[in-house]
């Protein structure tokens, strides 16, 4: 599908700092929001890859070294995977790449990285994407995977994003998209907010995994618009801004700091 550049709106569009509204089925309030989702995931990290393969049907790890291929990662570069959870894209970048220790995987979950199944060689370093914990101009290249709904405040992390990149690189951040069409929105809502978290049910015997992925939908739906991503983007400095959409729900968004 073509890819859109959309980074003109940045004039009309407003940035966005919270991906979206408080989602009160399962927490109060926005205060309470980064405490739940450290505890679910925690919670439910030894079960993240088995439910991702069913939610994938096992073509996840192909579409996310393809997709960090069309953002332009190359061999040699220096990457770091901001959101890595359990490793799946920090584990493609490192192929690509060529060496492992070219790559550093950051996340704020504990039992995310205590599960991270990566190849050896590979940084795995506790911090948020609003407060990166490397110096300026440290990465040739960066990555987020389906980490976005989950940030505090998108323009405050964008913009330590830019910081971390040096000049020239490039950033790739994925992300599922509500379907604009009812009968999309439908099948697909069924399908995560469903199904998935049934089979997580009769797979698992932790409650929070069926939570944790039927709140993975509500996200979803919820979260801030495409257009205002790049707007977010274009606002924190980036350059040569859009997004690709494959398949019509995985958005990738691509953008480079200045030279």
């Amino acid at each position: 599908m073509p890819e859109a550049n959309v980074s003109n709106l940045k004039d009309t569009i407003p940035i966005v700092h919270a991906p979206h509204s408080p989602l009160t089925d399962y927490y109060s309030d926005e205060a309470s929001r980064r405490g739940w989702i450290s505890r679910m995931f925690d919670s439910t990290a030894a079960d993240y890859d088995r439910i991702e393969a069913l939610l994938s049907f096992g073509s996840g790890s192909w579409y996310r070294g393809q997709a960090l291929l069309r953002a332009g990662l190359q061999p040699g570069m220096r990457v770091a995977d901001i959101g890595m959870g359990t490793g799946l894209v920090s584990a493609q970048a490192a192929h690509i790449v060529g060496d492992p220790a070219l790559v550093t995987g950051v996340d704020p979950s504990p039992g995310m990285l205590r599960n991270a199944r990566v190849p050896a060689g590979v940084t795995i370093v506790e911090g948020r994407a609003e407060s990166i914990p490397f110096p300026d101009n440290t990465f040739d290249f960066l990555s987020m995977g389906y980490a976005l709904r989950h940030i505090s405040d998108l323009s405050l992390a964008f913009t330590e994003l830019r910081r971390v990149l040096k000049p020239g690189g490039r950033l790739c951040i994925l992300e599922i998209t509500c379907p604009e069409k009812g009968l999309r929105k439908w099948m697909l809502k069924t399908y995560l907010r469903n199904i998935v978290p049934t089979l997580a049910a009769i797979t698992t015997r932790n409650r929070d995994t069926s939570v944790l992925w039927r709140y993975y939908w509500d996200s979803i739906e919820a979260c801030a618009t495409p257009a205002s991503v790049v707007s977010t983007l274009s606002e924190s400095g980036f350059t040569a801004v859009h997004r690709h959409l494959e398949n019509g729900i995985f958005s990738e968004y691509r953008a480079q700091r200045p030279a």
